[in-house]
């Protein structure tokens, strides 16, 4: 009797011993898919700083000019973007032969141009505030994103302007929408071929069109002074050529400054 009751706990050991492996097992590979994912995620986009110039040379850039056109109703319009370190920027369009500032922020404060008086106006608390959230982001968010508090997670293969491409859903910093704190996600397309980024997508999260995808795209990448950057760009359905880009432009200060009234 004691033999049988041996042979029965012995079975069920080896039953608990063999589920044991499995579940090991599986949190084992479970693990290793994570990390994977982890890995892959990283090699993507090192891969797409190294194919654009390097972390070294991109670190040390000091600011970017970029010259462009963008057509409208017939009419070819001139816009002028530049952004520093720091988060400093500016947008600049060409009407009829007058320069407006569609939008600057100076590190401090956000301020456009409102086209009905043709007056200078700062933006509000919430919409500087967010803007404040992307001073560490140049001269690309992708770059030692990590030490930003950012995250990346590998999504897999999918289809986008025609090629195959990696996914790659990546995570900044909360934002808030209406006084509400809310996710801050866009997703990368990196083109498998090349290891470029052919398009980013994100949600709209207020006015009229909240809740649609707002996709921007990226092509015909050319070199400049050893970096690489798209010439061809279409933000929110409205494409833009790039005519030139200067590196390292000196601008004056007073530019990105709200205009004394």
């Amino acid at each position: 009797m004691k033999s049988s009751n041996y042979k029965v706990q012995k079975s069920n050991f080896q039953t608990f011993s063999k589920a044991a492996k499995l579940s090991m097992f599986a949190l084992v590979l479970s693990m290793l898919s994570f990390t994977a994912k982890a890995q892959t995620a990283d090699e993507i986009i090192n891969k797409f700083v190294t194919t654009t110039g390097g972390a070294e040379k991109w670190k040390a850039l000091k600011g970017v000019k970029m010259e462009m056109t963008t057509n409208q109703g017939g009419m070819e319009i001139p816009v002028e973007v530049v952004q520093l370190p720091g988060g400093k920027m500016y947008v600049k369009i060409n009407l009829q032969g007058k320069e407006i500032t569609q939008m600057a922020y100076d590190g401090t404060s956000m301020w456009t141009t409102n086209f009905m008086t043709m007056k200078a106006e700062k933006s509000d608390a919430e919409a500087t505030s967010n803007m404040k959230l992307n001073d560490q982001d140049f001269p690309e968010a992708l770059l030692d994103y990590k030490s930003k508090g950012y995250s990346a997670e590998y999504i897999g293969k999918e289809t986008k302007e025609g090629a195959e491409c990696y996914k790659i859903k990546f995570t900044k910093k909360p934002t808030m929408v209406a006084g509400v704190k809310t996710d801050d996600v866009s997703f990368y397309y990196f083109e498998t071929e090349n290891n470029l980024v052919i398009a980013s997508e994100t949600e709209i999260k207020e006015g009229p069109m909240k809740g649609q995808k707002s996709t921007s795209t990226m092509s015909d990448y050319q070199e400049v002074d050893g970096l690489f950057f798209p010439f061809s760009i279409s933000q929110f359905g409205q494409p833009l050529k790039v005519k030139k880009i200067t590196l390292n432009p000196v601008v004056d200060a007073k530019t990105f400054a709200f205009p004394a009234q």
